[in-house]
């Protein structure tokens, strides 16, 4: 057949992306599909384009037999046919005998075409795939298309993305044509097409959009350590700087608050807190509790990664957060489990019982663990630059310390308070036993020892009638045989 295709092959890769060459082959298969429907098989049909792919035409490979030896008309054509369209021919030799489509029956025509449709979706599906599958977790902008069971559909140029129920932030209404931003989460291919599926709650969302806004974040100058996320409702974030010039919070707040305040504009209003990142657990657990104020941070078990946090009492129901929200993200932040307690609900802890019994955990048997603690450098809790004085000074073991008095001490370079605390700290973690205890305990143990062996002395006696001897615990004379028995008498006083 002879038909201008070159527009069509030119529209269809600039519309939809598709090459050439696949343009060709599929052309080259439809019509090989519409003359195997129609002659039942297609192994001598043979697809032809000009030079400029302006003409494409479909042959029959058939061979020359004599008239009356053609028995199937498909493959063979006889000699007088077939010069008539090449004056040379001879028995034997192969010719190509152009097809009309217009043989083909409609049913033929109509299975090309839909194989031809499936060939450029199947191919539309596999370029679009390997083009969107190297973006998830990257933001794209799309169109608010339409609603249905609670997923928005979003127009994303090529594709169609779909928003769920659950990947909607609560805050958020959309109506039709509302620019939408988001995260591509997944790419799923299957039968039915291919499936793009957004976020707009997920943690990396919040990331994505603070490396637009935050250049020392997209130039790995302030790194996140980790956000965790109440979508809606509150994110906390944890940010460090590589570099010391660099303050990490203030670099993602920015100048008057312009970058935090786009980033809550995108999350509707959503609140957000930055906090500095610390390796300290006890610091980070401080700064994770933003934006309350703590006082002291006491670890209970740092194996289980167990923590007390104390606040003033006006700070408490802030630290916790509306139905704990503020101190439930603060848990997922630090990877610790937080208990926080007012000044006075710590008063009322017993806490030294909660420290001897983290202790035994994890040292082990309380005995051998009071053991082990000799040096002040030792003690759980001992404020390094206390011990860093009285190590200069001399004072490395307890023993050295109790026996200076507060004012020797401060003469030293330690404060009054510093000094309570290090002898509380004694009192917790260490038994001191005073020198005259010792010696009660080595007479008692002496007059013990003297009535043990006292004991194990034996008394012997002669018997009445032999007078071999006998003692206390037998009942016969060895020698002669006589019963013994053996009577006490009282003293009189």
């Amino acid at each position: 057949m002879a038909t201008d295709i070159s527009h069509a092959i030119k529209q269809l890769n600039q519309d939809k992306g598709i090459p050439e060459e696949l343009i060709l082959k599929t052309i080259e298969d439809t019509l090989i599909a519409a003359y195997k429907h129609r002659f039942g098989h297609a192994d001598n049909a043979i697809v032809q384009f000009d030079d400029d792919n302006l003409e494409v035409t479909i042959y029959a490979k058939k061979r020359i037999v004599e008239q009356d030896d053609v028995y199937d008309p498909v493959t063979e054509i006889d000699l007088d046919e077939a010069r008539a369209k090449h004056h040379d021919a001879e028995i034997g030799d192969e010719i190509l005998v152009e097809i009309d489509p217009k043989e083909f029956d409609r049913i033929a025509v109509q299975s090309a075409k839909q194989k031809a449709h499936q060939t450029m979706r199947d191919f539309q599906k596999d370029s679009l795939y390997s083009e969107y599958k190297d973006k998830v977790g990257e933001l794209v902008n799309g169109y608010y298309q339409r609603e249905r069971n609670g997923t928005i559909y979003v127009d994303l140029g090529k594709m169609e993305g779909v928003l769920p129920k659950k990947h909607q932030s609560p805050r958020e209404i959309y109506q039709t044509n509302d620019r939408i931003r988001a995260l591509i989460v997944e790419v799923k291919k299957d039968s039915n097409g291919l499936q793009i599926v957004l976020s707009r709650t997920h943690a990396e969302f919040v990331r994505a959009i603070f490396e637009l806004e935050v250049p020392e974040i997209y130039d790995k100058i302030v790194e996140i350590h980790k956000i965790v996320r109440e979508p809606g409702f509150r994110t906390k974030l944890a940010v460090y700087s590589n570099r010391d010039d660099v303050d990490p919070v203030g670099a993602c707040v920015g100048l008057k608050g312009v970058r935090i305040q786009a980033v809550i504009k995108e999350l509707e209003g959503e609140k957000i807190d930055i906090l500095k990142y610390d390796p300290d657990p006890v610091k980070f657990i401080k700064n994770a509790l933003s934006p309350a104020e703590v006082r002291e941070v006491i670890i209970m078990d740092e194996g289980k990664h167990q923590a007390l946090a104390i606040v003033n009492d006006t700070m408490l129901s802030l630290a916790i957060g509306k139905q704990g929200l503020n101190v439930r993200l603060a848990n997922r932040l630090v990877d610790w489990n937080i208990d926080v307690k007012t000044e006075s609900q710590f008063a009322e802890m017993d806490i030294i019982a909660e420290s001897r019994r983290t202790a035994m955990e994890l040292f082990g048997d309380s005995e051998s663990y009071e053991d082990e603690l000799s040096r002040i450098s030792d003690l759980p809790g001992v404020d390094s630059r206390v011990a860093q004085i009285l190590l200069d000074n001399g004072i490395d073991y307890f023993e050295d310390f109790l026996g200076l008095s507060n004012d020797e001490l401060e003469a030293k370079g330690l404060t009054s308070a510093e000094l309570e605390t290090l002898r509380k700290l004694i009192e917790e973690y260490v038994e001191i036993v005073e020198e005259d205890e010792y010696e009660e305990e080595d007479e008692e143990k002496a007059d013990e020892e003297e009535i043990e062996e006292e004991a194990e002395e034996v008394v012997e006696y002669e018997c009445p009638e032999c007078g071999a001897k006998i003692t206390l615990d037998m009942t016969t004379c060895p020698s002669c045989g006589i019963g013994l028995s053996f009577e006490y008498e009282e003293e009189d006083n």
